[in-house]
C-alpha cells in the first residue's frame, strides 16, 4: 500500500517543482514591467497635425487683391514666387471678345490681372487648362478659355525676376459669381478669386 501512495504522489511533487522553478527568478515588479499593458497606445503626436505640418492656406483675393504663389518652373522643377493683382472683373458677351463664340459654360468672365515674378528664378504663368470655377452649389469645373479681349497684353508667359505683365484672363463660367482658382500643378490650387454676383 505504500508503494501505491509514492507512486500518486509522485506526479503533484513534479507539479510543485516545475512550478517553483518557472515562477522563481527575479522579482515580480520587474516581471510586471515587461508585460504588455493592457490600455492601447495612442501615439499623439500623429493623431493632432503640428502647426508645421499643416497646408498652408489658399490665398483667396477680390478685386483690389493681390495673391503670391510659389510657381514651379515645368521645365526643370525649379520655384519662385509669383504675385498676381486683380486689377478687375467684369463679365462680358461673346461680342465683346476678339472673334469669340458663344461661351459653353453660359458667361464670360475678363479678369484683368498683373502677373509678377517677385522670387529670385525664372517663373511661368499659364492659365490655359490650369483654371476651374466653383461655388457653394457646384465642384471645380474647368472654366479655362483660349478667348481674347484684343487689348492688353499676354499674362501668358514666363517671368524673370522682376519681370511683370498686366492683360486679361477669359473664362467660361456656369453663373456669375463663385470663385475661380488657378492650378499651377496639380492637387490644390496656388490661389483663388472671388468673382463678383454681377
Amino acid at each position: 500500500m505504500r508503494a501505491y501512495v509514492r507512486w500518486a504522489a509522485l506526479p503533484a511533487v513534479i507539479g510543485a517543482v516545475l512550478l517553483t522553478g518557472c515562477s522563481s527568478g527575479g522579482d515580480s515588479k520587474a516581471d510586471a514591467s515587461k508585460a504588455p499593458s493592457a490600455a492601447p497606445v495612442v501615439d499623439k503626436a500623429s493623431s493632432t497635425p503640428s502647426p508645421s505640418s499643416s497646408a498652408p492656406a489658399i490665398p483667396e483675393v477680390g478685386v483690389g487683391g493681390t495673391a503670391k504663389f510659389v510657381a514651379v518652373n515645368p521645365d526643370d522643377q525649379s520655384k519662385t514666387t509669383l504675385s498676381v493683382a486683380v486689377k478687375s472683373v467684369r463679365y462680358v458677351t461673346a461680342a465683346e471678345l476678339d472673334n469669340a463664340s458663344p461661351p459653353k459654360n453660359g458667361h464670360y468672365a475678363v479678369l484683368t490681372v498683373t502677373v509678377k515674378n517677385v522670387g529670385a528664378g525664372q517663373g511661368r504663368f499659364s492659365p490655359y487648362g490650369a483654371i476651374k470655377w466653383q461655388d457653394k452649389q457646384t465642384a471645380p469645373q474647368e472654366a479655362s478659355t483660349m478667348e481674347s479681349t484684343g487689348s492688353g497684353q499676354d499674362v501668358d508667359t514666363s517671368y524673370g525676376p522682376g519681370q511683370s505683365v498686366t492683360g486679361d484672363v477669359v473664362v467660361d463660367i456656369p453663373r456669375t459669381g463663385g470663385v475661380v482658382g488657378y492650378f499651377d500643378v496639380p492637387g490644390d490650387p496656388a490661389f483663388m478669386v472671388d468673382l463678383p454676383a454681377s
